[in-house]
């Protein structure tokens, strides 16, 4: 039978850990809730993006990028919940939707460091921000605006081409081959579609062209 030294010994590391639970349970909880944030502030400042709403679309991104240097507190004192998945998933989100801009405004890729994310969460956003310039292709070809496809196209293209030369387990690269994978087929579909596009606007310059001759 234990003594009540024994017992008032066992009492309060018992204490001491309920108290490390609910201060773990807290940050858990601040981290979940802003990470939800984040994502829907990234969410909203991709389709600014592809309305052309970019003052609209950096001012999400400034309010999602506080959120996250706040979560990024947790990785000292909590790192089980900084490396959780729904931080990461914040992370990944986040820079998706910063390297989409840049890739929309033909400006250099921010760095994982410039954007404060991990390398897995950077390298799929990468290709997330990749399948999203697929929209904007073809947005572009209907406006007929040929020149801004081809430079989208150009940069999914050698997005691709680097992120297949990334080959780690799923583990190490928080599942990018299956994210690279659909990425391809999204690249090869835009191919298809701007391939298309071009031959058909060439045809009908030619028959302009003809058609202009001919009446002279």
């Amino acid at each position: 039978m234990p003594t009540s030294s024994t017992t008032s010994t066992l009492a309060a590391s018992v204490d001491a850990i309920i108290a490390r639970f609910e201060q773990t349970n807290s940050a858990r909880d601040h981290a979940v809730t802003s990470g939800r944030q984040v994502i829907r502030l990234a969410a909203n400042a991709v389709r600014a993006l592809h309305r052309d709403e970019r003052a609209d679309a950096d001012a999400l991104l400034q309010e999602a990028s506080a959120l996250l240097d706040e979560i990024r507190h947790t990785r000292e004192s909590f790192p089980a919940i900084y490396w959780a998945g729904y931080v990461q998933d914040a992370m990944k989100e986040y820079a998706e939707a910063a390297i989409t801009g840049a890739l929309l405004a033909g400006e250099p890729i921010p760095t994982p460091d410039a954007l404060g994310v991990e390398d897995a969460a950077y390298l799929n956003a990468l290709a997330e921000a990749g399948s999203e310039l697929r929209r904007d292709v073809l947005d572009r070809l209907r406006r007929d605006d040929y020149a801004t496809a081809e430079r989208l196209l150009d940069a999914m293209d050698a997005i691709y081409e680097l992120l297949v030369t990334v080959d780690f387990a799923d583990a190490i690269t928080g599942g990018l081959r299956r994210t690279t994978d659909q990425f391809r087929a999204v690249l090869e579909r835009t191919r298809g579609d701007l391939t298309v596009a071009v031959r058909q606007h060439r045809l009908e310059q030619a028959l302009r062209q003809a058609e202009q001759r001919l009446g002279s």
